[in-house]
Order: C-alpha cells, then structure tokens, then sequence
C-alpha cells in the first residue's frame, strides 16, 4: 500500500519506559480486558437468546465491537508491557491500524442507531415495531459495517500511503493515526484533510443523528402528563447517553483537533476510549437496565437449579 517507503519495522514506545511501572500497569489492563470479554460477552449470552427487540439487537452488535476494539490495542499493548523488544512489522501496524479504525467507525454508527432506535420508540410507539422491523435493523447494521469498512480503508491509504524513511519510532502503544503520520517523509496535508473529512463524517455526523434523535425525544417526552412515563422514558436514554458521553467525550479530545496540538494527554485519552469504555459499557447497561437485570437473574435461577441436586430418598 505504500509508495517508495523503506521502512519494514517500527517501535512502539508504548505508555511509559519505567521498568518499575510496567509490571503494575500490565497487572492493571489485564483485568481490565479481562473484565471486558467477560462483561461483554456475557451481555451477548443474556440478551440474545431472550431479549429480541430492536435496542437489544443493536446491543449485541455494540458488545461484539467492544470485544472487537478492545482485543485489537490490549493484547500487544500487554505484551509489549513485559517486553524490551517493542518491534511491530509495517504489515502487522498497518493490520492494527485498519482493524482499529473500522471498529472504531462501526462503534460511531451503532451509537447512532441505538439513539435513533430511542427517538422511534419513545416519539412512534405505535409504529416501532413496524418502522424498525427485522429487516430495517439489518440493513442498517450492515451499512455501518459497510461505511466503517470504506472509512478504515481511506484512513489506511492515507496514513501508510506515503513514504516511511525517517524515525522508526511510534510515540504510542499502537498503531494509531496520527503517531504514524509524523513518521511520513512526504506531505501529508492532503492526507490529513482526506482523514479530517471521513473522521468528521464519522464522528460529527453519528454525533448531529444522537442531538437530532434526543431533541426529539426530549420534547416528546415534556409533553407527557404522567411523571411516572415520563421517569420511565428517560430511564431508558440514561444508558445510551453514559456510553455516548464515554465514547464520544475522548474520541474527540484524540482526533478533533490540529496534529501539531497532540501531546502526552494523547496516550490516557487512547486508553480511556480503547480500554476503559468498552469495559464500562457493559455494567452500564446491566446495571441500569431492569431487563437486562431480569435476564441476568434469570439466567442465575437456571444455573443454580440445574446445579442443586437433590439427595435420593433410600
């Protein structure tokens, strides 16, 4: 994919170069990716053999590229904590980079789906079932797919489609966009404003489709007369705006701003919406919705039924 790069290996430089910190932050993120496989498939167990609306769909597909995004950074970052040896071939950095970036545009357009999945169930009750039918949510599960899949080829021809011949070394603990483009030789200008192009399309555009869909829902919800229905609906949004707010709050801090304004902070925003929010996700939507707790507890009763054995009578 490159032109006329010499390049065939980088470094990482990884979080910190403190040998004293790097046993202590391993133990650290390796519970954290620990508690995220399980939390989110875990979230995947409960709400796909029981729960079969809309939102819950939407769910599965959100904790499948948690799992996804997060198991493309943690398990390098891991082993390069227990490393002195950080190499990563161009193939291997190019490979992280597209996987990272199309997760990360799929996770963008989910977050847009599940907010408008609210705004239909809250503003058309009636219609709900019909204008997000089994259908419709495939659909629109397969072009966030798809546009992540085209938007991670643009980010990736335009970071590696330049000439590699200064530093070898990544100031990051990945591959990510704007740590390999400061290793380019050629101009990048174009580059950067083709990327600023799809990230705003990506990340300013799902953000416009969750204001429009809460504006919406929000005035429909002021209408109600009874405070229960109206405590009701926006228990229901609570969820959805946490991990909005998670996401979108350190993705913008990371890739919103001019490549000459990054610095250190750079790195705990990386590990904030690469490590931590696809690990919190999960607690907030069990935790904060009464369904998911129903099948949890559930779930719980069958396991331990199954599991209690009765002593035979003599």
């Amino acid at each position: 994919m490159g032109r006329n790069y010499t390049q065939t290996k980088f470094i990482l430089l990884g979080i910190t170069d403190s040998p004293f910190a790097q046993t202590p932050l391993f133990l650290l993120f390796l519970l954290i990716y620990i508690v995220t496989l399980v939390g989110n498939v875990g979230i995947i167990t409960l709400v796909s053999p029981s729960l079969h609306t809309p939102m819950y769909f939407f769910l599965t597909h959100f904790a499948f590229t948690d799992i996804c995004y997060s198991t493309v950074v943690s398990p390098r970052m891991l082993a390069d904590l227990l490393s002195e040896e950080k190499t990563i071939s161009f193939s291997a950095c190019m490979m992280q980079f597209f996987t990272f970036t199309f997760f990360g545009s799929t996770e963008c357009h989910l977050l847009a789906m599940m907010a408008y999945d609210r705004h239909v169930a809250i503003c058309h009750p009636l219609l709900y079932v019909t204008i997000n039918s089994s259908c419709v949510c495939w659909q629109l599960v397969a072009s966030s797919y798809l546009f992540a899949f085209l938007s991670a080829i643009t980010y990736t021809w335009c970071t590696f489609g330049g000439s590699f011949c200064g530093p070898e070394h990544i100031d990051h603990f990945f591959c990510d966009i704007f740590p390999v483009l400061k290793l380019v030789c050629s101009d990048t200008h174009t580059s950067e404003m083709l990327i600023l192009a799809f990230l705003t399309i990506n990340a300013v555009g799902a953000s416009v489709v969750i204001l429009l869909s809460y504006i919406s829902i929000l005035r429909t919800v002021l209408r109600m007369c009874s405070a229960k229905s109206r405590a009701t609906a926006f228990q229901t949004c609570t969820s959805h705006l946490m991990a909005v707010a998670l996401f979108f709050g350190s993705a913008f801090f990371m890739y919103l701003q001019p490549p000459s304004s990054h610095r250190s902070l750079d790195k705990v925003a990386s590990i904030f919406y690469s490590m931590v929010t696809p690990m919190l996700n999960p607690f907030i939507y069990s935790l904060r919705n009464k369904e998911v707790k129903g099948a949890l507890v559930k779930c719980g009763r069958r396991l331990f039924n199954h599991c209690n054995i009765k002593p035979s009578r003599t």
